[in-house]
């Protein structure tokens, strides 16, 4: 989906073959959600081509995922784009990310690193021994400005915004309102697929978003307005490295 993977493996388990394992497991990914591919199967459910009973089993774990998450959010992660069609690119990434690291955990490595355009999912520890140090970037400032950085042993963390993509997300209760209020927010969860998928949601909630993250059990957030001011939830800084 044009955005760059990253994966680190600190095990003696890190073979070539694991390595191909992994990215091809993207590439199928790729080759099945991408909505810029017309060979896609998302592409050919959108031209109506696809009848649900025919959808392979995990675009059907997709979509009720999706369902649930728009549940879960109040409506505020919806899959329907502006133009009627499916975009689950919200929660694909995700979800993506946290089943090639589960690939991974079922060959038994411990310690690893997985990242895709910035959401990341952790396992043990890094090359040095420590907690992976993730670091979160300023949205005003461009990519090279670090404003916080974290440590992860075993979280995923997400960040939602405009900075990269820029204005990719939208309110789903007024399509046509421009989400400017929120620069960026990240998320901490207990894996990379639940930190995207409410990472896009807060974000469609502007100023609440911050808010709404508070409220989910094992989640932080950190939140940074087009004005440059921060605030995070109340367990955010236990991550934050001294």
């Amino acid at each position: 989906m044009g955005m760059p993977v990253i994966v680190e493996i600190n095990d003696r388990e890190a073979t070539p073959e694991l390595f191909d394992e992994v990215f091809s497991y993207f590439t199928y990914v790729d080759e099945k959600f991408s909505t810029y591919k017309e060979t896609s199967e998302i592409s050919a459910i959108n031209r109506g081509e696809k009848r649900a009973e025919a959808w392979s089993e995990d675009m059907k774990e997709v979509f009720a995922l999706s369902e649930e998450t728009k549940r879960l959010s109040g409506g505020y992660f919806d899959i329907v784009a502006r133009d009627g069609r499916y975009d689950p690119s919200g929660l694909v990434k995700g979800w993506a990310i946290l089943n090639a690291a589960n690939i991974l955990r079922g060959q038994g490595v411990r310690n690893f690193y997985v990242e895709v355009a910035g959401d990341i999912e952790t396992n043990g520890l890094n090359a040095e021994g420590n907690p992976w140090r993730i670091g979160i970037q300023n949205p005003l400032k461009g990519e090279r400005e670090v404003i916080k950085t974290v440590h992860l042993k075993g979280q995923g963390i997400a960040t939602s915004g405009t900075q990269v993509r820029g204005q990719h997300i939208y309110d789903p209760k007024d399509r046509n309102r421009p989400l400017n209020d929120v620069a960026s927010i990240t998320v901490i969860g207990p894996n990379i697929y639940e930190a995207d998928r409410f990472a896009t949601a807060a974000f469609a909630m502007e100023g609440a978003g911050i808010e709404f993250i508070e409220r989910l059990e094992g989640f932080e957030g950190y939140q940074i307005d087009r004005n440059g001011n921060a605030v995070m939830t109340s367990g955010f800084a236990d991550y934050v490295a001294n």
